[in-house]
């Protein structure tokens, strides 16, 4: 780590935070930047057709909703599937909780979503999150989503961890993002709900004014849900001076952290932590 008392810095911090709360570089004790901006930003009329610019929001919706019924194959994955919440970090195969792999989508649009930036190109909207530093695009070319990610044929893309995205508007301030394509090795929400290569996901992101845009994300996964559901909502504030803080994953610390304190700390402890 940065010095040699780093180390002790961080067993005493695991007293106060959770490690989930260290790694992500504030925890979620901080307050969002949302409230902050209430007042913020030059206020008006939602301008047509317009995303672009930084946006505060909370820091995560994804405990907000309730997953339907898994068909065997999700009661299957399901089961291997071993969340911090439940297993301790000694415990948890979370890749993203033990080693700071990608959170993949659509979790890192419902965890730490405190920032958020859209840039619009002629081609394209990327969109871009403060944690991790992470990027999409969403093609507005007219463009069809792929239909054999993952397949066997020589044309067939690879499944991503933040999937292909395509994006029209409704109207003149709501846009509509479709996604599908995405890595099956990452979790829907932290509590480990798993999806398919298959599943399609969309946002649905409404500009109620200048300052004010609310997201809804619902998801469609027929191999592993008994039918689509919603995985949250949330609003964000403009951004007046459009600057976001650096928040980042680092592995080397996350490591050092479990060397140090996460994995002694959860030997003795039950297989599952209820």
């Amino acid at each position: 780590m940065r010095n040699h008392f780093r180390g002790a810095i961080i067993a005493l911090a695991v007293l106060i935070f959770s490690s989930s709360a260290m790694a992500q570089g504030g925890g979620a004790a901080q307050n969002t930047l949302y409230n902050k901006l209430k007042d913020g930003g030059p206020g008006g009329p939602a301008p047509r057709r317009e995303l672009s610019g930084s946006w505060a929001g909370p820091i995560a919706i994804d405990t907000a909703s309730v997953a339907p019924p898994l068909t065997p194959l999700g009661q299957k994955l399901m089961s291997a599937n071993k969340p911090e919440a439940k297993f301790h970090i000694a415990g948890t195969n979370d890749s993203f909780a033990r080693v700071c792999d990608p959170l993949g989508f659509p979790r890192n649009m419902i965890f730490e979503i405190r920032g958020i930036t859209f840039a619009t190109m002629p081609d394209r909207i990327i969109v871009l999150n403060q944690y991790q530093r992470a990027w999409r695009e969403v093609w507005t070319d007219g463009r069809e989503l792929p239909k054999n990610v993952g397949g066997t044929g020589k044309d067939a893309p690879d499944p991503r961890y933040y999937g292909y995205s395509v994006g029209h508007w409704e109207g003149d301030t709501t846009f509509v993002v479709d996604t599908t394509g995405l890595d099956d090795k990452t979790w829907v929400t932290r509590m480990g709900y798993p999806h398919s290569i298959d599943a399609h996901v969309q946002e649905r992101y409404t500009r109620l004014s200048h300052n004010d845009l609310k997201l809804s994300l619902t998801l469609d996964d027929p191999k592993i849900y008994t039918k689509p559901f919603v995985l949250g909502t949330a609003n964000f504030r403009w951004v007046p001076n459009q600057e976001l803080d650096e928040q980042l994953c680092i592995p080397s610390e996350m490591l050092q952290y479990l060397s140090l304190v996460g994995d002694p700390a959860g030997k003795g402890v039950p297989a599952e932590v209820k």
